[in-house]
């Protein structure tokens, strides 16, 4: 069954218009909890304003939130796909880009957004279905603990100065390896 990004949108958008204020962008923000606004002029999609463009404009010196227009800190380039786009290709597009969100438009008229939180959302009702299959258990790294338990006799060598099977280099065996002669004891005291 193919998934389409309009599944697991969120339908109730919050949009703010390019004249509107910064104050008026972290209002709507912190009132409705969320991160991203689509920008419209006209009735039309131009860009969007996430809390993290509004935190980067407000950090310059000078900076009046109820002065500047949310058109000074918004992303022109706003990803936008039309409703019934397969899931897969939206999530594939936003993970290469990092991008933050995807508003799902109609010639220019938002019809829902799609955020990294409806993509969490999406993969765990995905991974919840029964029809879902269960994945191979993810490769554990090993841990410098976990090796530590492993080798603790070979640290012990090298600390010696002692070689080791793990670090002599490819190809050469124990037996092709010149032995030390052992350094004549020196005498203590005086001459």
């Amino acid at each position: 069954m193919t998934h389409v990004v309009d599944d697991f949108m969120t339908r109730t958008v919050h949009t703010i218009g390019t004249r509107s204020p910064l104050s008026e962008a972290h209002r709507l923000m912190n009132e409705h909890t969320i991160r991203h606004l689509p920008v419209l002029e006209g009735g039309r999609l131009v860009g969007v304003v996430s809390m993290r463009d509004l935190h980067l404009i407000e950090t310059l010196k000078g900076v009046d939130p109820k002065e500047v227009a949310v058109e000074e800190a918004m992303a022109q380039e706003a990803y936008a796909v039309p409703p019934g786009t397969e899931l897969l290709e939206v999530v594939r597009t936003m993970a290469m880009h990092k991008y933050g969100s995807a508003v799902v438009a109609r010639n220019g008229r938002v019809e829902g957004i799609f955020t990294t939180i409806d993509a969490l959302k999406a993969l765990e009702s995905l991974l919840s279905s029964p029809g879902a299959r269960a994945a191979p258990a993810p490769r554990r790294k090993t841990t410098p603990r976990q090796l530590g338990k492993k080798g603790a006799a070979s640290k012990t060598a090298a600390r010696k100065g002692g070689r080791t099977a793990a670090k002599r280099p490819a190809g050469k065996s124990a037996a092709k390896r010149p032995v030390r002669k052992a350094a004549p004891a020196r005498k203590r005291g005086g001459r």
